[in-house]
């Protein structure tokens, strides 16, 4: 079933680290936004900005899962 060793622990810290640090970034960039007071356009422009490098982050994961699907 699900076996405890080094591999496991690491692959689910890597999980839910990178998941946990995501939304904290995302947390920072709507609190700048709230106290730049940057309005709906300016928070658009500061989540596209900060956020694009998330976004490919979990592009290249998903990217990943349905390519070894199909190379193997």
């Amino acid at each position: 079933m699900f076996e405890i060793n080094e591999e496991n622990i690491a692959q689910l810290g890597l999980t839910v680290g990178v998941t946990a640090f995501m939304l904290y970034m995302a947390f920072i960039i709507f609190q700048l936004a709230r106290e730049s007071k940057a309005g709906k356009f300016g928070t658009f422009v500061l989540f596209l900005a900060l956020g694009f490098g998330m976004l490919g982050f979990a592009a290249k994961g998903l990217i990943k899962y349905f390519m070894s699907g199909m190379v193997e």
